[in-house]
C-alpha cells in the first residue's frame, strides 16, 4: 500500500463535496510529474490525505482512498473545458486521473504550519522548499505520524 497527499482548493472541490458525492474522478492534473505518479504508482486501495490549498489556513482535512486504476482524464478532450489539451487524443491521451472515494473527515484540521513546525516531518514532500505539486507521495511512517496528530 502507498500513501499520498492530494491538494485541491475548497472553492473548486472540498472534502465536504467528496463526502456528499462519495466518489469523484481526480481530474485536471496538468503536471507531468504528478501525472506520472498517478499513472505509474497509485494503486487501488492506496490511502490519500485530502489537503485544502490556497485558503487562509491550508492543511489536511480528510482521508480518501484510490478506488480505480488510472484512466484518461476526459476533460483533456473537451474543447469547452478549462483543462482541454489540443495535443491530446483519445488514441494517445496525455493526462490521466483516478477515482477517489471518501473515507472520513479528520477530527481536526492539521495545518501546514503545524506540519512545518514538526522537525520529524522534514522528509514530507509537502514541506520541502519549492515543492508545489498537487499530488505527492507520503512515506508510510510519516502517514501514521501525521494521523496520530488528529
Amino acid at each position: 500500500m502507498n500513501y499520498w497527499l492530494m491538494k485541491c482548493e475548497p472553492e473548486v472541490f472540498s472534502i465536504d463535496d467528496l463526502a456528499r458525492q462519495k466518489v469523484e474522478g481526480w481530474y485536471g492534473v496538468r503536471n507531468y510529474q504528478a501525472r506520472n505518479m498517478m499513472r505509474d504508482a497509485m494503486q487501488i486501495g492506496d490511502g490519500v490525505f485530502f489537503y485544502h490549498s490556497n485558503v487562509k489556513v491550508p492543511g489536511i482535512v480528510g482521508l480518501m482512498s484510490v478506488i480505480s486504476a488510472p484512466y484518461p482524464d476526459p476533460t483533456q478532450f473537451d474543447p469547452e473545458h478549462r483543462y482541454f489539451d489540443p495535443k491530446s487524443t483519445p488514441e494517445n491521451p496525455r493526462w490521466m486521473q483516478v477515482d477517489v472515494g471518501y473515507e472520513r473527515h479528520l477530527k481536526r484540521l492539521i495545518s501546514l504550519d503545524e506540519l512545518k513546525a514538526d522537525d520529524t516531518l522534514a522528509d514530507l514532500p509537502l514541506i520541502r522548499r519549492g515543492n508545489r505539486l498537487s499530488i505527492m507521495p507520503v512515506p508510510a511512517p510519516l502517514w501514521h505520524q501525521i494521523l496520530a496528530k488528529e
